[in-house]
């Protein structure tokens, strides 16, 4: 006599990371009576491909038993298996011996890591933090967290710098390779920057002030024993004029009376000059995975930390000075998981027609992922008519 027994839920073609999570249905079929089963007993089908339990449709094998033993081997087998293990199940044989199945030993199957490259971690603050908002005295903040484990952008405004109400200082900072980079860039950066300011005390030298708080901070990371790398961008309000930096491809976009202008321009390696000036310095820009890239890895050209290809990938900013206007009603600020699906114009407009300038950033962030952005994403709103 032979017997059919179709496992639903192969663990071959299961996701699950164990066997054991939900018990498999077992259909014994042409069997009058109840039969001890263990691992040793089981043998492909060959009319595997051929039948299908109704019990178990998804399970692409069937298996056979051996003849079974007599009534005497069942119930000396039924006895030395109630001696090794807690009975599981019972039934009962033609001659009323109750007869003990013993339970298959557990399979130890590693599971393997879909990640790919270093494991993130999460930085010491807002770990976790999927979402980030804040309103402060005359500027809005939004960060959600695109598809990757850990929240890598970050985000920093300082506002009466130096007892002044009218001088602020704010950025944006996008993380690549963790958030360590970003996160040291929000702490430090605006010291830096006004340190240099006021060692120097003459807004006609503001932009190397601004650079060498740039090249001062990414000096101090490398220090470290620190990974990732960050883009930037920042805005210092002082004496009436704006002062508009970036390292990356995070952007400014200011509002000139309803007309959107970029401040800044995205440091990436498809722009001719930086492709020019990474090849010159010994490096190579190739077009890898959809995106033109240095030493086909990182895919901007400018930033604070990124050690491995620093030779390449630099900390100068570019930096712009224009003169506060009452034209000038916002600035946004915000990382390319905004501008890589909505326009400068779009974004200004949006800005300009919200009440709230904390719901003018969700809008902006909701926009970008509901048009398939993946990526972290951080506005910045400021609205300038405050610190004229």
């Amino acid at each position: 006599m032979s017997c059919s027994v179709a496992l639903s839920n192969s663990p071959v073609f299961s996701p699950s990371a164990c066997l054991f999570c939900n018990k498999p249905s077992v259909v014994i079929s042409s069997s009058p009576e109840s039969l001890p089963l263990s691992l040793s007993h089981l043998k492909p089908s060959a009319s595997a491909s051929s039948s299908s339990s109704p019990s178990s449709p998804s399970s692409p094998f069937r298996l056979r038993l051996l003849k079974p033993p007599t009534p005497t081997a069942l119930s000396n087998s039924a006895s030395a298996s109630a001696s090794a293990s807690a009975p599981s199940s019972s039934s009962t044989s033609p001659n009323g011996a109750v007869l003990k199945r013993k339970r298959p030993a557990r399979l130890a199957i590693p599971v393997s890591s879909l990640s790919f490259g270093a494991t993130a971690t999460p930085s010491s603050s807002v770990v976790a933090r999927d979402v980030l908002e804040v309103e402060g005295l005359g500027f809005s903040v939004y960060c959600k967290r695109g598809r990757r484990e850990y929240m890598e952008d970050r985000y920093s405004a300082a506002v009466n710098l130096q007892g002044q109400p009218k001088q602020a200082f704010f950025g944006i900072f996008d993380g690549h390779g963790g958030s360590k980079a970003a996160e040291f860039a929000a702490q430090n950066l605006e010291k830096n920057v006004m340190d240099e300011v006021t060692k120097r005390d003459e807004d006609d030298d503001i932009e190397e002030a601004v650079k060498h708080g740039y090249l001062n901070t990414d000096s101090d990371f490398l220090k470290k024993d620190l990974h990732g790398g960050s883009c930037c961008v920042t805005a210092l309000i002082r004496n009436g004029n704006l002062v508009v930096s970036n390292a990356g491809d995070c952007r400014a976009v200011i509002s000139r009376g309803g007309v959107a202008e970029a401040l800044t321009s995205d440091h990436r390696p498809s722009r001719e000059d930086e492709k020019e000036r990474i090849e010159t310095t010994g490096g190579y820009v190739d077009f890898c995975r959809g995106v033109w890239r240095i030493q086909g890895s990182l895919a901007v050209s400018r930033g604070i930390g990124d050690r491995y290809l620093k030779q390449w990938v630099i900390a100068e900013p570019e930096t712009k000075v224009l003169r506060i206007e009452p034209e000038h009603d916002l600035l946004i600020l915000a990382s390319d998981g905004l501008w890589d699906k909505v326009s400068n114009q779009e974004a200004v407009d949006i800005a300009r027609n919200m009440a709230q300038p904390l719901m003018a950033c969700k809008k902006l962030v909701d926009l970008s992922v509901s048009r398939g952005s993946s990526d972290d994403t951080s506005v910045m709103v400021v609205k300038l008519g405050h610190f004229i």
